[in-house]
């Protein structure tokens, strides 16, 4: 059995920006706010924090500033994965030197791979980490599927302890627990699957709710693991209408919206991305009202 980053949830945490740039007071506030609220680790830079339209310095920056503010008071896993797997190794090399707990790496996107590149790719990155390697799977926005047998391969690699399971295909994700048991953890890729996840052995998820709510979706998470299941599963069900308007339009849109009428920064996001159309945002703040968030 290999050691475990986190348990429980963690935050694939916005990057607050302006048209300036990253807005480092209001990632400061967001990432304080988060910890205080009980969350069990914060994902720097991931699909959620736009680090695909990060610069390179930037992408660097918010890895380090995130390890700094955190200051070892719950892990810190940066979004290191590429398309480029050159460029993946090199930010990946940086992101142990500033002291990240863990590296978040995604499937290569737009050139893709075969499954044998995919072990390539992968076990090249592992090979100069320092940290543990996350895996993640998220074949709706890289086009490219982690298969159960491929992650199984992975998985003997020493550096490589866990996979962010995104695909949505839970008859897969069936087939990764059985294949690799304990050699590697689960966590669930999509809020609306935390419960369901957990139940084939997941170890709770990396979200995009608990930018919102970090305590309640720590809480499903250990009600779950310490066995009050009926709560857990109500929880998950009670917040499937938020956590359908969080994906509405394309991550991290509606997440960037919430947090800016939290008062976490501008509703400021970078091309191709464009703000939360009115209408969809009117739908997602009428939810957040439910839940006392704004």
């Amino acid at each position: 059995m290999k050691n475990t980053v986190f348990t429980g949830a963690a935050t694939a945490i916005v990057t607050p920006m302006t048209a300036e740039g990253v807005d480092y007071e209001q990632f400061g506030r967001l990432i304080d706010w988060q910890i205080e609220a009980g969350i069990d680790a914060i994902v720097a830079a991931g699909t959620t924090g736009e680090g695909s339209t990060l610069t390179d310095a930037e992408h660097k920056e918010v890895i380090r500033y995130c390890v700094e503010r955190v200051a070892g008071r719950v892990p810190v896993i940066a979004g290191t994965g590429s398309n480029d797997i050159a460029y993946a190794i090199s930010l990946t090399k940086y992101a142990c030197e500033v002291g990240a707990d863990a590296m978040l790496l995604v499937t290569p996107y737009y050139n893709k791979a075969t499954q044998k590149g995919l072990i390539q790719s992968f076990t090249a990155v592992a090979d100069v980490s320092t940290k543990p390697c996350i895996l993640y799977n998220v074949p709706s926005r890289t086009g490219c599927n982690l298969l159960p047998a491929t992650v199984a391969q992975l998985a003997k690699h020493p550096n490589i302890v866990a996979i962010k399971e995104a695909s949505g295909n839970i008859s897969q994700i069936a087939q990764v627990a059985h294949l690799c048991g304990d050699s590697i953890d689960i966590y669930s890729g999509n809020d609306d699957q935390i419960v369901p996840v957990m139940s084939l052995g997941g170890k709770g998820v990396i979200s995009v709710l608990s930018n919102l709510m970090p305590a309640e979706t720590s809480k499903i998470c250990h009600d779950y693991l310490n066995g009050n299941t009926a709560a857990a599963t109500a929880k998950q069900l009670e917040l499937l209408p938020l956590v359908d308007a969080l994906f509405c339009e394309v991550n991290p849109i509606p997440v960037k919206a919430a947090m800016a009428k939290m008062g976490y920064g501008e509703n400021y996001l970078r091309l191709p991305l464009t703000p939360m159309e009115e209408a969809h945002a009117e739908e997602l703040y009428a939810l957040m009202r439910e839940q006392n968030l704004i």
